[in-house]
């Protein structure tokens, strides 16, 4: 295990991606957000992830750069189409137009489309909660087929992320944020890079029998190689049954459809669709009731007696919270096999066997 403190790492990933085509602005936007999932513990969606932004760069996949262009625009919506740009890039363009439009109204929607991985959605919950504003986001990841709907062992979905956040006067927000499926596919990814073992039955063969092993979902790969889901013959598990792959499902036709980005298929180019509400709590909330129901309800969950082996009840954020305040303090540990792969990617694109030795140096 490599442990990197937090500007170290952000310092070294802006370097491979400025080393990419990618400008100093766009690249630390990049590195920042990025390790910043690594901060709340959101591991696959951290810099894990360098290796496959720069080989979805070299393919074409993703384009450095971008600005988003807003194609539909009126009071209270809008369309956005991301071009393929960097999802750090064209993602916050949207979400600060969906935010203005919110303020001017007290609701607003903005469908995103064709960008590129927008990374942990609860970052775009979290950038509308710091204007005071209440979000839902519903995302789909077209041309990335890895789940395997309910009764079914084919690949038919993307990972389909919901996120919902709620802001609180004085407190962080409150950020609901996960995938449709029983992990992650960067979840995966962790996995065969060395890190966290997946839960006991997140993967499915094509034969029915329910695994553990990354290999089933890439097939065959070496500890540096690449990972390509359209290598293995299983996918990934939609998490609570019939109940979560309906609402993947949903984002599928919100997210993907709705947006223009197209519900995830085998043949389309990659690219996130992400359809968004803002509500802007003043103007619903006259009474001034919300902000102290939050509280008082808050409490009430978290003062529920925990079940055995439980310390206590946690309310969405709690432990990304603490993961934050410990890995920041302390750095970000990264699995053996995942920095080596950070490491080999920095050393394709030419970053220097200095900048290299400084991001681990004490």
């Amino acid at each position: 295990m490599v442990t990197i403190q937090v500007d170290r790492l952000i310092d070294f990933v802006s370097e491979v991606f400025t080393h990419s085509e990618s400008t100093p602005e766009e690249a630390r936007r990049i590195a920042s957000y990025l390790t910043t999932a690594n901060l709340t513990g959101h591991d696959s969606h951290g810099v894990i992830r360098v290796p496959v932004y720069i080989r979805w760069k070299k393919m074409g996949s993703v384009v450095p750069n971008q600005t988003a262009e807003v194609v539909v625009d009126t009071p209270s919506l809008a369309v956005v189409d991301g071009k393929f740009g960097y999802g750090q890039t064209v993602t916050p363009q949207a979400v600060k137009l969906g935010i203005e439009k919110c303020k001017k109204a007290g609701l607003s929607s903005v469908a995103l489309r064709n960008a590129g991985h927008i990374g942990r959605v609860g970052d775009w919950a979290e950038m509308a909660a710091a204007e005071g504003l209440v979000s839902v986001h519903f995302v789909n990841a077209a041309g990335s087929l890895l789940v395997a709907p309910y009764g079914g062992v084919e690949k038919r979905l993307s990972t389909a992320p919901y996120c919902v956040g709620i802001p609180r006067k004085g407190q962080d927000p409150i950020v609901l944020d996960f995938a449709t499926s029983v992990v992650a596919e960067g979840k995966v990814l962790v996995a065969s890079r060395g890190g966290k073992k997946l839960p006991k039955g997140a993967l499915v063969d094509s034969d029915g029998t329910l695994s553990e092993e990354p290999s089933v979902l890439y097939g065959p790969y070496t500890p540096d190689g690449p990972r390509d889901h359209t290598k293995g013959t299983g996918a990934i598990r939609a998490f609570g049954e019939h109940k979560g792959s309906g609402l993947a499902f949903i984002c599928e036709l919100l997210g993907g459809a709705l947006t223009g980005t197209g519900a995830t298929s085998g043949d389309r180019r990659f690219a996130n669709g992400m359809l968004s509400f803002y509500i802007d709590p003043n103007v619903v909330d006259t009474s001034n009731f919300f902000d102290g129901e939050i509280t008082r309800y808050t409490d009430f969950i978290r003062a529920t007696k925990p079940i055995a082996g439980v310390d206590s009840v946690l309310i969405p954020g709690d432990q990304e919270r603490k993961t934050r305040a410990d890995r920041t303090k302390n750095g970000v540990p990264l699995p053996d096999d995942t920095w080596a792969a950070i490491v080999n990617t920095a050393r394709e694109v030419g970053v220097s066997e200095v900048s290299i030795q400084r991001a681990t140096s004490s």
